[in-house]
């Protein structure tokens, strides 16, 4: 995904003041585009994620199923996709961030998610990877790291990583799950990003 967003960034002749942010696994991607091509950016942003290697949770799988049977029952209307992923999660907040991914194709009649599905369920064991290490490694562009003080994604033990990746980085607490809905716009105005 990072060799994806480099060649965006080469083929929309993007200048390297370009500021790259990224929630969750887009947090990653920012990350090791920062770490991977420094040159093409000037900071980042990373919301709620770090540069470490985590264990996914078992209800990533449960949402790759969900998604899988919304495809499979050809469905027309985003409330009928809500019933079925309401079987697999209760939180109405993490449903309905899943069910952005949810469009109807030009000229198609059913709904689909934008991501390939079968993709995103044979890489669920390494998406939690982090395939750096900061002995190596690192980016010295300033860079914004945005914590919900309610998700347990970047927990204070894991801070001096981010240094150790990210030396010129500053952190911001939001009261905030991991899928809740951020206050990111002030937060990251509020640093001066």
């Amino acid at each position: 995904m990072a060799a994806d967003v480099e060649a965006f960034l080469h083929d929309h002749k993007l200048d390297p003041s370009t500021i790259l942010m990224g929630h969750s696994m887009g947090a990653k991607v920012a990350m090791s585009v920062a770490l991977r091509q420094p040159n093409l950016i000037s900071k980042i942003i990373s919301v709620d994620n770090t540069p470490i290697e985590a264990t996914l949770t078992s209800s990533f799988g449960n949402y790759v199923q969900a998604m899988r049977r919304i495809e499979s029952v050809r469905i027309k209307k985003q409330s009928d996709a809500d019933a079925i992923l309401k079987q697999f999660e209760e939180d109405i907040g993490i449903r309905q961030f899943l069910l952005t991914n949810l469009t109807r194709p030009k000229g198609e009649e059913f709904l689909k998610f934008r991501i390939p599905i079968n993709i995103l369920r044979s890489a669920l064991d390494t998406v939690g990877n982090f395939p750096f290490h900061p002995d190596k490694v690192r980016c010295t562009k300033p860079a914004l790291f945005v914590r919900g003080t309610k998700s347990h994604y970047v927990p204070d033990e894991v801070i001096p990583i981010i240094g150790q990746f990210f030396p010129m980085f500053t952190i911001k607490d939001i009261d905030s799950g991991h899928w809740g809905e951020f206050q990111l716009w002030n937060a990251v105005s509020s640093d001066g990003c």
